[in-house]
Parts: C-alpha cells; structure tokens; sequence
C-alpha cells in the first residue's frame, strides 16, 4: 500500500514522502529535522523507515536539513554531481553529507532505491542543477515536476506516463507583473530557468496527461504572487478549454506550503 504525504511546499521549505509498510523514500529536505522529526511522530510513522533521499537541486528550500537526515538516517542521498557540489557550497546546509552516503546519478538513469524504481530527469531551473523524478512501485507511476522554468519535450513524456503527478504551479502572471518584486526578479521567475506559472502549468497537464492520471497535486506556490484558490482556479480554468474536468478526469489539489498536506493513498 503506497501513501504519499507533502510535509511543506514552497519558498520556505520543501519535503516530500512516499511510503509503503516496509520502506519511506524522502524527496527533497528543505524543513527542519525538528520539523519533520514532529510531523513523522504525528502521522505514527518511524524516521527509521527512511532508507533513502532524493534531491531535485541545491536551492536551500529543498535541501536545509539533508545532511542532518542523511547523517542521523545513516542512509544515502541521490541526485546529480553537479547538485552534490551545489549542496556542499550551500552555506544553509550546516551538517554536510558524508561522502560514502553520496550516491551520483546521471539524467535518463533508472535506479533502484529500496522498494521505488526511480529515474530522473532534467528539469531547467537556475540551480547548479535541477531535476525530476518518475518513481514506480507496485504498479502505481508517481512524477515530480519542481522549480522548472519551462516543460521540455522530456517532461512531457513523464507527465504522459504518471498516474499520480506533482507539479508546480508558482506565480500567477499577474500578481507577479503587478507586485513589488524588483524587475530583475520578476524576469528571472519568469525565464525558461525561472518558475512555472499556474496558466503553464495548467497547459501542460492539459496536452501531456493521459486516461491513466489519477491525481493532480499543484505545488510550490509563491506566498507573494499566487493564492491557493487562484492556482487551482487557473489550472481548471484552463483544463476546462481542453474539455478536461477536474474532479472528474482526475482530482486535484493544492499542497499547503507551510504544513503537511495527506497522507494520500495511490492505488
């Protein structure tokens, strides 16, 4: 029995679980070991169970406490080379990975980690490196689209084949546009290595999902420029314009940024 679980989504902290009876995979690490320590405690679930920890990149709202996990878990961490040196340089990261925990994978690799097949692949994003994940276990397909200024034709497939999706939903166009963010932010956020928009997101549900998507969790909004309700508005809005309902083709939901949101079952 697979569960999914987001323990924070968004600026100040990032933190993802997938779980079955026997094995929890931890996807990103950017809230406090406190924190998470807590909130396991809460949902009767074991740190231990913990055996491995992916990362998507090294901006310290994905990775604050992944050297405390790693360390205290004794278990490893994957992500890419560039990311692996991107999180030792990370000032934010008290605690470094050890290195006979680090564990390097390539874009396009498949890999297992404990009971989750897992392959990544190139997400663009202004971080030394970025990353998705396409995870299968026991039949169920589950993919992660974070912190990406543009979906690629890569992305896509992996949209195309999940049953289960994360994906970010950051800005609204116009709050951003209109807001106090400097203009040279406001470019970045909005560039191919910036951050997804709800109407961008929205369209690349739209074109890649297939019959099999189940669920549809929009995550990483922004507490300056987006709202929950207009991040799921907008999605449905234009989900809508391909005769695609939500509720009914597959449900959708928003993450909450700052505290847990599930557990959700995926079957």
């Amino acid at each position: 029995m697979l569960k999914f679980i987001s323990f924070g989504s968004g600026s100040s902290g990032n933190c993802y679980c997938l779980y079955t009876d026997t094995d929890t995979l931890i996807i990103d690490a950017g809230v406090g070991i406190r924190t998470l320590k807590k909130w396991f405690r809460d949902y009767g679930l074991s740190m231990a169970s913990v055996h491995n920890i992916l990362i998507t990149h090294d901006h310290a709202d994905h990775v604050k406490c992944v050297g405390s996990i790693s360390y205290e878990l004794n278990i490893p961490l994957y992500t890419t080379k560039n990311v692996h040196h991107g999180i030792y340089k990370n000032y934010c990261v008290q605690r470094k990975v050890s290195q006979d925990l680090v564990r390097i994978i390539e874009k396009g690799d498949t890999f297992q980690a404990g009971e989750f097949k897992v392959t990544a692949f190139g997400v663009p994003h202004d971080s030394a490196d970025n990353v998705g994940y396409f995870i299968e276990n026991g039949g169920v397909s589950f993919c992660i689209v974070t912190d990406a200024g543009e979906i690629t034709d890569e992305i896509k497939c992996y949209i195309s084949r999940a049953n289960y999706l994360v994906i970010e939903a950051n800005h609204d166009e116009e709050m951003l546009s209109k807001g106090p963010y400097p203009v040279h932010l406001k470019r970045r956020i909005m560039s191919a290595t910036g951050h997804l928009s709800n109407a961008d997101c929205g369209k690349a549900i739209a074109e890649n999902m297939s019959e099999s998507l189940r669920y549809v969790w929009l995550c990483h909004l922004s507490e300056e420029n987006n709202h929950p309700e207009l991040a799921r508005k907008t999605v449905e809005t234009v989900l809508r314009g391909y005769g695609i309902v939500a509720g009914v083709d597959f449900q959708l939901e928003v993450l909450k940024r700052k505290t847990p949101s599930g557990a959700f079952l995926l079957n």
